[in-house]
């Protein structure tokens, strides 16, 4: 640090600095920009909206953390650490003699940190060698792991309460989904994936305790997205060939090929970055530690290079989403400016990549007309079908799509609705979309109260921020693309949704009186 501020090029770097924001401080452009930040600030505070989106809570929410069922579902899945811990007592001297005893106990104590190390291996297993049974063992010994911790230590407990109804009604609704399936046996397959998912949403959430575990946690997220950017960059610098099936090359003639890292394929690669690019900038604006600033900014960079790598439009409109509301929630003054500076930036973009984001409007695009079909399929079952949908898992909607002849595309076959909202409707039916689209709103909401207080610890504040940015900005891009194609990809999504309810609970945002304004 010393070598820094003695150094002669940081000293002109300073100077230059503060040369340039005197005449900035002092230019129309800036008096214009807080005129505009005032005028925001002023409606935005006197805002209906504001005050009912963010302030009040929902009668199922204000409801769910004192109810029966809430206190029900704790006990039950508190049962196991409770008769465990009930036998650690009974036989103490016993277990604190045993060195084996003493490991697990110790690694149960530390489940926030082995889960960091899982989802950095599981980010960065080649497509070749992955399979969706390693997420699944990973979860089950962190959740075993978590209750032999609280075999111990009985404050350490499982706790659904910071979940949120909607979100335990959505897996509900996805269990579901399995016997009400037009085709139970090609169902069975997809339930193991979602279960993963739900463990981890609720490990996550229940052993998360300090500022320092989110932030290491978030951490590790954003090192494996890291790692699998460096993985696409070597992809194109070693000369992938283009794939055609992925682009309509009569309007992308000069268009790269498409990198997708370890994922198989750019979209699904994409949909990865969108989810962890805004958690690596929480980390690098939040972070007390150099080296997690360090994190946050390399991952941050790597992440969005290889963005415009994949050459996924609807992904980018969804990171570009993300980086309104990241701002919106940090620091509502500056989003007149970085609204101006992304509109400036446009006309400086590559001409392949403006000519492919261009082409989002281009109805003679293939890839964007061939969306169409698929949304005409997927209808024309849930016309048949509202309420329950075909039945968990894709295999199920296409076996639907096939025998109800409802897929008159004249472009490959029905694979997915290529619509998040669609599909899962597709696969979990109404109440399932319902629910995730509710418990998706209500995280974003409680986030943004979250980060809104002064008990809401500083660096947890912007993970926080950056997980629900990036909720959002998934929920935008999954409206061109299905964001849970892949297992391995709607397991990241949840991560990213873990570590929101995780900073929300660490906030203390949960006890504050349900109709208190943030």
């Amino acid at each position: 640090m010393h070598l820094i501020q003695g150094s002669v090029v940081c000293q002109f770097l300073v100077l230059l600095w503060g040369a340039l924001y005197g005449l900035y401080d002092s230019s129309l452009l800036a008096r214009a920009v807080r005129a505009s930040a005032a005028w925001w600030k002023r409606w935005w505070s006197g805002s209906v909206l504001a005050w009912f989106f963010f302030a009040r809570d929902g009668v199922l929410t204000r409801a769910w953390r004192d109810s029966r069922l809430c206190r029900g579902l704790n006990l039950l899945v508190n049962l196991p650490a409770a008769l465990l811990h009930w036998l650690y007592q009974s036989l103490r001297p016993v277990w604190d003699d045993s060195f084996a005893a003493q490991l697990v106990f110790g690694l149960g104590e530390q489940v926030p940190a082995a889960t960091g190390w899982v989802m950095l291996a599981i980010m960065i297993i080649p497509y070749g060698q992955w399979s969706n049974t390693y997420s699944l063992i990973g979860f089950v010994l962190l959740f075993l792991l978590s209750i032999a911790g609280g075999m111990r230590r009985r404050s350490l407990r499982l706790d659904t309460g910071p979940v949120g109804a909607w979100f335990l009604l959505y897996f509900a609704a996805v269990c579901l989904s399995w016997p009400l399936s037009m085709f139970p046996a090609l169902s069975a397959r997809y339930l193991p994936y979602h279960i993963t998912c739900a463990l981890c949403v609720l490990t996550v959430v229940s052993t998360v305790e300090e500022e320092k575990q989110l932030v290491r946690l978030a951490g590790f997220g954003c090192l494996g997205m890291g790692a699998a950017s460096v993985e696409g960059i070597l992809q194109r610098l070693g000369g992938l060939e283009m794939d055609r099936s992925y682009v309509d090359l009569s309007l992308n003639a000069d268009l790269p090929s498409r990198i997708f890292s370890a994922y198989e394929n750019p979209n699904a690669f994409a949909e990865v970055l969108v989810f962890l690019i805004p958690v690596a900038v929480g980390l690098l604006l939040g972070a007390r530690s150099l080296w997690w600033k360090l994190v946050g900014l390399g991952t941050a960079g790597l992440g969005g290079l290889a963005l415009i790598m994949t050459y996924s439009r609807g992904s980018w409109v969804g990171l570009a989403v993300a980086g309104v509301v990241f701002v919106f929630l940090w620091n509502r003054k500056l989003l007149p400016m970085f609204i101006a500076l992304a509109l400036l930036c446009i006309p400086f973009l590559p001409d392949h990549v403006l000519n492919r984001l261009l082409t989002i409007f281009n109805s003679g695009d293939t890839s964007t007309s061939s969306r169409v079909p698929l949304w005409e399929a997927a209808i024309g079952v849930l016309q048949r079908s509202p309420v329950t949908g075909a039945g968990l898992g894709g295999d199920a909607g296409r076996a639907a799509v096939r025998e109800l002849g409802t897929f008159h595309g004249s472009r490959g076959a029905f694979t997915h609705s290529h619509n998040v909202y669609l599909q899962l409707w597709l696969e979990h039916g109404l109440l399932g979309v319902a629910a995730f689209l509710a418990g998706c709103c209500n995280a974003v909401k409680r986030g943004a109260k979250a980060s809104a207080l002064s008990a809401c610890p500083p660096q947890a504040r912007l993970v926080i921020i950056g997980a629900a940015a990036a909720v959002c900005g998934s929920l935008v891009s999954g409206m061109a693309d299905y964001l849970f194609t892949y297992p391995r990809v709607m397991l990241i999504f949840w991560f990213t949704v873990s570590l929101l309810l995780a900073g929300v609970r660490m906030s203390g945002q949960s006890r504050t009186p349900s109709g208190a304004r943030p």
